[in-house]
């Protein structure tokens, strides 16, 4: 077994602290806005400039004009700001986002992260990921464990394009949660049903487990 989409969200969901600035990746990650506990003070921040976003709307609430930086239309808050690009990466370069969850091709177990291109597919841009990878003070990485094809995305070292260095403190998988030790992964909670050596076959570094 292995968790679900939605076990990976609210695992990730579960990493927002009360009182932190927190921003979530285009793909996967802003999913996690869904699953965040009520009653947790958390300002949501788009690089697109809003800080307060609250989660998807429902029909009745679309408002075409209020998107996020993955173009989808969000809601906003109590209190919630709107700025331009310039502020809110003035925001993220200055050490002010507290946790970044973001989506991964490959994380490195020294922290390194390839997240925003395959060779030889078009991409519209890097869009705010290098900023954030290197700016934001926290970065937990929420990406599958293995590719399409097989390949692990948890490595030794990246071979796609890199967007920061050293800059990943976590990785959340379906088959649970990792951090980055430098030359090795540290398993630090599993999937139900996930076993030592079906996370050791799917990752390419050693991996220790955390009892």
């Amino acid at each position: 077994m292995s968790w679900s989409r939605d076990d990976m969200v609210r695992r990730a969901a579960a990493e927002v602290r009360d009182g932190q600035i927190v921003n979530l990746g285009i793909g996967l990650p802003t999913e996690v806005a869904n699953f965040i506990p009520p009653g947790t003070n958390v300002q949501l921040h788009s690089e697109n400039g809003l800080l307060g976003m609250g989660p998807f709307p429902y029909d009745d609430e679309v408002d075409a004009q209020l998107i996020n930086a993955g173009k989808q239309t969000v809601t906003a808050l109590p209190g919630a700001s709107i700025f331009d690009s310039a502020l809110s990466f003035a925001m993220i370069r200055g050490g002010h986002v507290d946790l970044a969850i973001l989506g991964g091709l490959e994380v490195a177990c020294n922290g390194d992260l390839a997240n925003w291109t395959v060779p030889g597919k078009l991409i519209t841009g890097m869009g705010g990921a290098m900023d954030l990878a290197a700016g934001a003070k926290r970065v937990v990485v929420l990406q599958s464990h293995v590719a399409k094809d097989g390949k692990p995305k948890l490595v030794a070292k990246v071979t796609l394009p890199v967007t920061a260095l050293a800059c990943v403190h976590r990785v959340i998988t379906e088959l649970g949660v990792f951090d980055v030790g430098g030359d090795h992964f540290v398993c630090v909670e599993r999937a139900a049903g996930v076993s030592d050596d079906q996370i050791t076959r799917g990752t390419g570094a050693p991996v220790s487990f955390d009892r």
